[in-house]
Parts: structure tokens; sequence; C-alpha cells
């Protein structure tokens, strides 16, 4: 199997109906930057792609001028990876290093993201790179309320595009800001006018970072973003989220002792089997007794990565942390899970 820094990356572009996703996407299209890319998108119309950067076309497929490879779904997501990849080795189509995956606006992001962690065809020649999730400024707020999808997409994301911007107001943006933060803490909130942001922005948020060909924790976890401070130099620990349908648990837990394998292992598919849909995302560093490296898990929902180690801890501090982002499942209920099959490790604060 390739090593991780040698499979393509894949971004899965998602965002409700209305939020711009598609506007976003039809101006990346356009970037010098998007060469070396391969976007699968479900339906060409619904993406507006400016015919006077299109190089070249066939039934499937589209050649931008920018070097930017464009093509339409055939039957499911995997077969459209198969298809582009035997395409690529084949010399077809240009020799893509990176996949952008659109989502329809109605979609379950977490589908394609089991995909990629799971099917072994799949995992033999890509690695996801991360989740960009549209989010309307204008209309975010009652999409949140009345549609589940929605607040789904935002909490998976690790990118979080707040579209039409330039539409809303001062105090539209805050509250949909605010709101956000909530939902998914760690996310980046990227201002968008007009669908315009810079590629540069929105990949390379995986664990592997390709110009380095290392792991890069800090940035993929970004567990510090679940620590900050409060007035009076206290640290809250979560945020919890029950304005009308949310329902989100965001926060991170830290561990002093090390763990037994065995028993991480069962606590992990122990939450996979019984709350598996509640679990929309789980991401964790660990410290495991005999093991001088650190290990890292990647869970969505009932489906989880195989864990992996990586080179070297990114600083001194070895404690083992673990990010979740939850649906209807508390911080209190994961910790008395963890107790109950006697994992020996417990919380501890989280660093100041």
């Amino acid at each position: 199997m390739p090593d991780q820094t040698e499979r393509i990356a894949v971004s899965v572009l998602t965002g409700f109906l209305g939020s711009g996703k598609s506007t976003v996407l039809g101006r990346l299209l356009s970037h010098p930057e998007m060469d070396e890319t391969a976007v699968i998108v479900n339906e060409f119309g619904e993406v507006g792609i400016d015919h006077a950067l299109v190089a070249s076309s066939d039934e499937n497929t589209v050649l931008m001028s920018s070097g930017c490879l464009c093509c339409t779904i055939r039957g499911d997501l995997i077969d459209t990876l198969r298809d582009l990849f035997g395409r690529r080795e084949r010399g077809e189509v240009p020799a893509f290093k990176r996949v952008v995956v659109e989502t329809t606006g109605l979609a379950d992001p977490a589908p394609i993201l089991h995909t990629l962690m799971a099917d072994r065809g799949a995992v033999e020649r890509f690695r996801l790179d991360g989740v960009i999730s549209t989010v309307d400024a204008v209309n975010g707020a009652t999409t949140l309320d009345n549609h589940t999808e929605s607040v789904k997409q935002a909490a998976v994301a690790d990118r979080i595009l707040l579209t039409k911007t330039d539409l809303a107001t001062t105090e539209m943006q805050e509250d949909i800001q605010a709101r956000l933060n909530a939902i998914n803490p760690s996310a980046p909130l990227i201002p968008v006018s007009m669908g315009e942001v810079h590629p540069d922005a929105l990949f390379d948020a995986g664990l592997y970072d390709p110009a380095t060909k290392t792991a890069d924790v800090r940035r993929w976890l970004r567990d510090e973003a679940y620590a900050a401070p409060e007035a009076g130099g206290h640290y809250h620990h979560g945020h919890d989220v029950n304005r009308h349908n949310d329902r989100i648990s965001a926060f991170c837990l830290y561990f002093e002792t090390p763990f037994e394998w065995e028993k991480l292992s069962y606590w992990l598919e122990l939450l996979a089997t019984y709350r598996g849909d509640d679990l929309l995302r789980v991401k964790g560093l660990f410290n495991v007794e005999g093991l001088d490296v650190p290990l890292v898990v990647h869970g969505v929902q009932h489906i989880f990565h195989p864990p992996a180690t990586i080179d070297a801890w990114p600083d001194d501090d070895r404690r083992s942390r673990v990010v979740f982002i939850t649906r209807n499942l508390d911080r209190g209920t994961i910790e008395k899970t963890l107790a109950g099959v006697n994992a020996g490790p417990q919380p501890s604060a989280a660093p100041a």
C-alpha cells in the first residue's frame, strides 16, 4: 500500500441548497492553482462553468484551461474514482494530484467519508484531506433551524465558508459565526463574497502535510479551539448547543495516563456500535502503552479509519487527546462509557 503522502488527497465540498456551494466551485475552477486537480460533481449544469475556460470535453469530462479536470459522477463514487484513476494511469487524463468531490445540497457527507475511510480500493489510492462546508451568512440560521442535514454538514467540516457576506449585515454575520463556532469550534470560518475564495485557504487540511511529507497534528486536531479562556482566566472545555434542532456537543478530552490498547479499542468499538449515529466526528491522538510514538484515530459515525502511528509527538505534551463532535450525546455520557469498560485513564483538565 502506498505511503499516506503518496496517495491522492480528496477534499469533500458540501453545503445546503442555496448556500452558494456551486458558485464557489465555479469560481475555484478558474484558478490556475487548481491545476493537477480533478473535480467530481453530480451535474455539470449545476456548476457555473465559464465555457471560455473549457479547453476540451467529452460526455463525462471537461478539461479546463487552468489544468483542472471536471467530471460527473458515474454510478456511485467508488465507480467514478476507479474510472478516473484508471484513466489517469493510462494517460487519458492529466495526472491530477488532488480530487474535490462536490455533494448535492441535501446530502449527508458521512457516506462519502465512510467510502474514503473504509473501502479497500479507495484507501489504497486515496486519502481524505478534509471537508469544506458552505453556510449562507444571510439565511444560514434559518437553514440550521429547519434542516438537520445542514447542521451535520457544518459539524463535520474542517473548513467552513461563510458565503454571501456581501449581502449580510454585521449582526447577521456575528450571529451565524457564534452559532457555527459553537457547533464546530475547530473549523476556521472563512468569509466569502461573490463565491470568491483562494484554493490555498481550503486544501491541505488533513493530518499529512504534502509539503513536508510529515504529519501535522496541530493543524489537523486543533484541540486548542476547545479550551478558550473565559472571563477571570478560567477555561471551559466544551461547547453545547441546544438551540432548536442542533443538539450538538463539541468537546475535547485529555488523559494523563497511557491507555492499554485492548481497552482503548474496545471503548471506541463500543461507542461506534451503540452510539455510532451520534458520533458525527472523532479525532484523537493517543499515548498507548508499549508505543514510543503517538497513535492517531479518526472516526465518522460507525466507521473508524484503521489506527496509524506517526513519527513523533508534536511537542513535549504526551497526554492523549480526543476531539468529539456529537449529536444527542453529551460529554458525560462519553465519560461514563469509558469508565464502564474500566479503561483506566480518566479525563484531565485541558491545557491552560
